[in-house]
């Protein structure tokens, strides 16, 4: 197994990871609803699914029926 002979210093390791970064997600705005929203995600708003701007699933149907 590998075995330093000498100690890394802090600084030479901090050095070597300034790289290694956290990046925000990139947001979109649904054009029919004006919600913010990931990329290539579908999302809900007010009790619908869209995607795209258009509605794939509409949860109110399903409440107004029962």
């Amino acid at each position: 197994m590998a075995h330093p002979k000498r100690k890394i210093s802090k600084t030479r390791r901090d050095k070597r990871r300034t790289h290694y970064k956290a990046v925000a997600p990139t947001l979109a705005t649904d054009s029919t609803t004006g919600e913010m929203h990931l990329y290539h995600r579908a999302h809900w708003h007010e009790g619908k699914l869209y995607y795209r701007g258009q509605v794939l699933v509409d949860k109110t149907e399903d409440a107004a029926e029962a």
